[in-house]
């Protein structure tokens, strides 16, 4: 129970830290209407010279970049870019004493800050974008509920790919780098800026055998009913294999990273 105590200690903190940057979330639903609007024109100048493309139609491919940047809104976190400051500033040493596991110690924090996000976020900006553009009810309820099921397993799949990319700060000292590059491939290769279904088939295999597309793709064809049923508890079965390999990686990483530790700062 102590233990316990302690993990939603550390996501308070995480959800408290951030009111002190609420500015950024208030300023942050205009920058993802601007990015809706964006992708809302893009593919309404395309569909206006074609019909569906890769079994979406105009108002589906609305549907998924409005739910999908809605989606963003709420599994995107900052532990890398805090573990690589703690690294260059000396800090992560306080980590190292704290009698708890330092992965689900970040993770703690990073649910905090989606909780954050989730109220002065990604509700205010799903509720923005309903009423701005003609998106689509989930295909279902059960479909809804299974969405909301692959929500958290997005929020858990990019807590553990930061971890990762953060703990690299370890041996690498910086890597502001490295994280700009992971957004970037997040971005296309989880299916958030165009379905995986537009790509090649031959890379499509390939991804499938990824993370990455459990990030944004998969939840968002449970929305739209492209996977239902059976198909959509199999994709929900492999992004939470995902998630479970991936923080045993985590930790197996970290584990490592801090055998050879060299504290910088003071």
């Amino acid at each position: 129970m102590n233990t316990l105590a302690a993990y939603l200690e550390f996501a308070r903190v995480g959800f408290v830290n951030i009111l002190a940057f609420r500015l950024r979330y208030y300023t942050g639903i205009i920058t993802y209407l601007i990015n809706v609007c964006v992708y809302y024109f893009i593919w309404r100048a395309v569909f206006a010279s074609s019909g569906p493309i890769a079994g979406y139609d105009l108002p589906q491919m609305v549907t998924y970049v409005s739910v999908g940047w809605s989606l963003r809104s709420f599994y995107w976190n900052t532990i890398d870019q805090e573990m690589a400051y703690e690294v260059i500033e000396g800090k992560i040493a306080m980590d190292l004493i704290k009698p708890v596991s330092v992965l689900w110690m970040w993770f703690s924090r990073a649910m905090g800050e989606s909780a954050f996000r989730l109220i002065l976020l990604t509700l205010p900006t799903a509720a923005i974008v309903a009423l701005i553009f003609p998106v689509q009810r989930p295909a279902s309820g059960i479909n809804f509920a299974l969405f909301l099921i692959a929500a958290l397993g997005s929020f858990a799949l990019m807590a553990a790919i930061n971890f990762m990319i953060g703990t690299c700060g370890i041996p690498l000292k910086s890597i502001l780098a490295l994280i700009r590059a992971k957004y970037w491939l997040i971005e296309l290769l989880s299916g958030l800026l165009i379905p995986m279904s537009f790509f090649p088939r031959r890379l499509q295999i390939v991804l499938d055998w990824l993370p990455f597309e459990h990030i944004a793709y998969t939840p968002l064809q449970i929305y739209l009913g492209k996977l239902d049923g059976r198909a959509a508890l199999f994709a929900l079965g492999k992004q939470w294999i995902w998630v479970i390999v991936l923080f045993v990686l985590a930790d197996a990483w970290w584990n490592r990273a801090v055998k050879k530790i060299t504290i910088q700062g003071g």
